[in-house]
C-alpha cells in the first residue's frame, strides 16, 4: 500500500505493542474518501495501516477484503472497535470519534487491542519522528 502522503506508525502504549509500523496518513478530503478502496489484499498486509483523520467513521465500499477499524478520541483513546469488517459495509458513526486506524484483519485480536486503550500515533520526519 504504497500511498503519497505522510508516513508514520501506530503503537499501543497500553498493550506495549505496534498496530502499524508502516502507516499512511489520510488528511485530504480525496485520501480520507478514497482509503483503501480499489486496493489488493496482497498490499495491505501486517503491520501496515491507513490513518483517517479527522473522521468520525468508516465505509469499506469498492474494498476487496475485510479489515479491523479502531475508532480514536482526539486524546487518541480507544472508543470503538470494529474487526473484520467486511468489503460493501458502512460501519459505525461515532460522534466523539476523532480518527479511525485501518488495520488489516487480526490485527486488533493479535495485538489485544481494547477499549480505553492509549494509542500513539508517530510521524515520520526526514530528520527526525515527532509525535503527531
Amino acid at each position: 500500500m504504497s500511498r503519497p502522503g505522510p508516513k508514520g506508525y501506530a503503537f499501543n502504549s497500553t498493550r506495549t505493542t505496534y498496530l502499524a509500523t508502516d502507516l499512511v496518513i489520510a488528511r485530504t478530503h480525496w485520501s480520507r474518501f478514497r482509503g483503501l478502496m480499489a486496493t489488493d489484499s496482497s498490499r495491505f498486509s501486517r503491520g501496515q495501516g491507513l490513518w483517517i483523520n479527522p473522521s468520525h467513521g468508516i465505509h469499506t465500499f469498492a474494498m476487496r477484503f475485510p479489515i479491523d477499524a479502531v475508532y480514536l478520541d482526539r486524546e487518541r483513546i480507544v472508543i470503538h472497535i470494529e474487526e473484520g469488517l467486511k468489503p460493501w459495509r458502512l460501519a459505525a458513526i461515532r460522534v466523539q470519534a476523532a480518527s479511525v486506524l485501518e488495520l488489516p484483519v487480526g490485527t486488533v485480536r493479535e495485538s489485544l487491542t481494547a477499549l480505553g486503550d492509549q494509542v500513539d500515533i508517530f510521524l515520520e520526519s526526514p530528520l527526525r519522528t515527532e509525535a503527531a
